[in-house]
Formats: structure tokens, C-alpha cells, sequence
């Protein structure tokens, strides 16, 4: 692997990532203009879709954000690189998406305070352009924030996810290529692991010791919120998740995912990249409805020693209720209605 391309892709990367800390809206279209095909498809979480080029993704995505957070700034804790097993190169990208909720945005109320929101989003790059995105924005981060939560509460902790522990997961230097190589052979003999429950045994095939620091953090997002440690894990994300869909990782057909490390990171993407029935009660909340599903994961990962020891993943569940008929933002606009004062795009003001 020729490490130094990828370190080419993150330099091209950064001019537009240092445009949206301060986000000048002139500023970032002429980054994004440089560094972005014409052609480009931007894989957006609900409610965005797919738009393409730049031009869409700036005026569909960024400029109502700005309109509502106008102080908006980027903050990225995770810039990593690398080929995924059939060779497209990718930039994976983590932070948070912050400023002042000033105006309505999505009609989540604005709160007049700071206000974050997680972001994960890849970039694969062809011949030194951005040609393909996918990314998720955690809306439900946001509406959580705004005390406009209209469904489920989540298991595990809802709070504002931190970045690596360590504070270096700016990768500014060229990969051990062995080193990473060993990281993504490591999370993925993980998640085949994981995958073996329950058809083939107990919660012991799983070997979550064999895998994972006993003091982890599994980073869920809004809506399944934070886990610490085997015990966390699994009562606040897995049992449920495994109860509901026994079936996961059982239909390739029609998803795919694109592993890449870098030095003792590592990280996924695919759009979607999971499939499985909701055949059981008991996950956020819904109900047994036999239909089959969809995800869209984004994940990446942090080895210590050996083992894994951070996990932030983010699931379009906004996407995820769609797919069951669920309009939780129309939800969240009901109930947002005996607000004193506020007023939605369907144009319904209350004194």
C-alpha cells in the first residue's frame, strides 16, 4: 500500500475542513468546488437523501444549518485513510457540527444555547477529487438537545460523545502499513466473532474478551446512547439488538462494507452495509413487524495494547424509521406544537 497517497488525500482534505471551522459560506463553496466532482454523489442521512455535486450538498445540507446555527463551526477528533480491500481510497472523518440554535432548523425548536451534533462522514477519492460521500449527521443528537424527543428513550447514555482518549486521532504522519493491517484484521475477526451468535452457540462464541479492553467505550448514537465495558455493551446495545434481529449478517445481498485502518485505528462504511428482520420485541422500542431492514452503520474503532478500547458508530435511525412507516420528525412537530411561541414550516404559530 502506498501510504503517502493517502496522506495526499487528508492534505487535500484539510483546505475545506479548516474552511467549515470557521464557515464562511463563500469560503467553503469554493473549497468544496476544488476539492469535489461535479458528479460527485453525496450519500446524506435522513432527511437529506442523495444529492450531487457540491453545489447540491452546500445549498440541501449546509445552508439551512447555517440559517439556524449561524455561529456553525466544525470540530473533527478522528482524520484517518486508507484502501479498503478492493482498493478505493477513502478519508473517514469524526466530530461534531456545533454553534448557536438560533433559529429552527429541521422545526427542532431552537434553544437559544450551543448546541452539537456528531458527524461521520467518508470521502473516497478518485485522481485527487472527492467522487463518492457518505455520511450521517446524528439529528436525533440535535432534537435530544432541544427537549424534542419524540419516541423511545435510549438504553445507554445520552450525552455528547468525546473524541479518542488519547487525543491523537488526527493522523498528521504516514501508517505502519503492518501495524495497520494488523488493526483491521483485528476488528474484523471481531465482528466474525460477533456474527456467530446466536446460530452457532451462546454469548461465549462471541469471545468479546479476546477482542475488547475491559474498559471499553461503545459509542452509540442518539437514541441508543453510550456503553461501558462487556456488561454495558451488551445490556444496553447488543441483547436488545440481537433479541430483535437474530438474523443479522445473514443477507449480503444488496449491502456492502469498506474496512480501512490506519496505525490503531480503524473504520467502516457502507451505504447501507447491514440487513436483518425486526422479528422480535425490544428494540428501541419498536415493534415485532417482520419486515426486513436495512442500516446504515459508519463506525470506527481504537486499539490499545492489543485491544479495542473505543468504538464510535453511528446508525441513520432516522432512515431506519422510515423504513417502518415511523415520521419521527412529524412526530416531533406534533407535540413541539404546545410550545408557547413556536412555529413550524407548516406554518402553525402558537401565542
Amino acid at each position: 500500500m502506498n501510504s503517502d497517497r493517502h496522506a495526499e488525500h487528508k492534505a487535500l482534505l484539510a483546505p475545506l475542513r479548516a474552511a467549515m471551522s470557521e464557515f464562511d459560506s463563500n469560503t467553503v463553496r469554493a473549497e468544496l468546488a476544488a476539492i469535489v466532482a461535479s458528479d460527485a454523489n453525496i450519500r446524506l442521512s435522513e432527511p437529506f437523501g442523495t444529492v450531487h455535486g457540491p453545489g447540491e450538498w452546500l445549498q440541501q445540507a449546509y445552508a439551512p444549518l447555517l440559517q439556524a446555527w449561524p455561529d456553525l463551526e466544525r470540530r473533527d477528533w478522528i482524520v484517518v485513510a486508507g484502501a479498503d480491500e478492493d482498493g478505493a481510497d477513502w478519508v473517514g472523518c469524526a466530530g461534531h457540527y456545533l454553534g448557536t440554535f438560533a433559529a429552527p432548523w429541521l422545526d427542532i425548536p431552537p434553544t437559544g444555547h450551543v448546541a452539537a451534533m456528531r458527524f461521520h462522514e467518508f470521502y473516497r477519492f478518485e485522481n485527487g477529487q472527492v467522487v463518492e460521500v457518505q455520511a450521517i449527521w446524528d439529528v436525533p443528537e440535535v432534537m435530544q438537545q432541544a427537549g424534542a424527543w419524540p419516541l423511545a428513550p435510549a438504553l445507554g447514555r445520552s450525552w455528547q460523545v468525546p473524541g479518542p482518549a488519547t487525543q491523537d486521532g488526527l493522523v498528521d504522519r504516514v501508517a505502519n502499513a503492518e501495524a495497520s493491517a494488523a488493526s483491521r484484521e483485528h476488528v474484523i475477526g471481531m465482528l466474525t466473532d460477533l456474527c456467530r451468535h446466536p446460530g452457532e452457540g451462546g454469548p461465549e462464541v462471541m469471545n468479546l474478551e479476546r477482542w475488547w479492553h475491559p474498559r471499553f467505550n461503545w459509542y452509540g448514537p442518539a437514541g441508543i446512547g453510550t456503553a461501558r465495558g462487556i456488561s454495558g455493551f451488551r445490556h444496553w446495545h447488543q441483547i436488545p439488538f440481537l433479541a430483535a434481529m437474530p438474523d443479522r449478517s445473514q443477507h449480503p445481498a444488496g449491502t456492502s462494507c469498506h474496512f480501512f485502518a490506519e496505525d490503531q485505528y480503524v473504520a467502516v462504511t457502507g451505504w447501507p452495509n447491514m440487513a436483518q428482520t425486526l422479528s422480535a420485541a425490544g428494540w428501541l422500542g419498536l415493534p415485532p413487524t417482520g419486515q426486513r431492514i436495512t442500516l446504515r452503520s459508519l463506525d470506527f474503532w481504537r486499539l490499545e495494547r492489543g485491544l479495542i478500547r473505543e468504538n464510535w458508530v453511528l446508525v441513520d435511525l432516522l432512515d431506519l424509521y422510515t423504513q417502518l412507516g415511523i415520521d419521527a420528525l412529524g412526530r416531533m412537530r406534533e407535540f413541539n406544537k404546545a410550545r408557547t411561541g413556536f412555529s413550524d414550516t407548516t406554518g402553525v404559530a402558537l401565542a
